[in-house]
């Protein structure tokens, strides 16, 4: 009985382990900040190659709370506020972008400078959890330059 449950759970951990991750992650980057600034965002290209899933979260070790935000206008004013989730339709690049939905950088334990890199763990609502390297680029910066390559884990 006891080989038994032994294979048992070896085959669950073996099967929960070979679920290929679906999502592909694509040119992450974020601007540089001054020495006082608090927040940021980071952008990103994701791309769902599997069944349909949302982006819900993230972390990082160089900020204290890191959310999922859009930015929208109301009356006349831009505002950013933060989303539950982020649809990643299935067979889709969703766009994270300045002026357009992105991953906002509370409590900044560092300033970000150009050139330094740091880890962000995306959470996905059925994707496995995934680590992509950011790269900070100027502080106008408005789209990553020729960063070659696709995150896929």
């Amino acid at each position: 009985m006891r080989i038994l449950t032994t294979l048992t759970v070896a085959g669950v951990l073996v099967a929960g382990s070979a679920q290929a991750q679906s999502i592909m992650a694509d040119h992450a980057w974020a601007r540089a900040t001054t020495p006082s600034q608090t927040s940021g965002g980071i952008f990103i290209s994701l791309m769902d190659m599997g069944p349909d899933d949302a982006l819900v979260g993230a972390r990082s070790p160089i900020a204290d709370t890191l959310q999922v935000h859009e930015t929208v206008e109301e009356a006349g004013v831009m505002k950013m506020r933060p989303v539950p989730s982020l649809p990643l339709p299935s067979m889709a690049t969703v766009e994270l972008k300045p002026g357009g939905y992105h991953v906002m950088v509370m409590g900044l334990k560092q300033q970000l400078k150009p050139g330094d890199t740091f880890p962000v763990t995306l959470s996905f609502a059925h994707a496995a959890p995934m680590t992509v390297s950011v790269t900070v680029e100027a502080a106008g910066a408005s789209a990553m330059p020729g960063m070659p390559g696709m995150k896929m884990p």
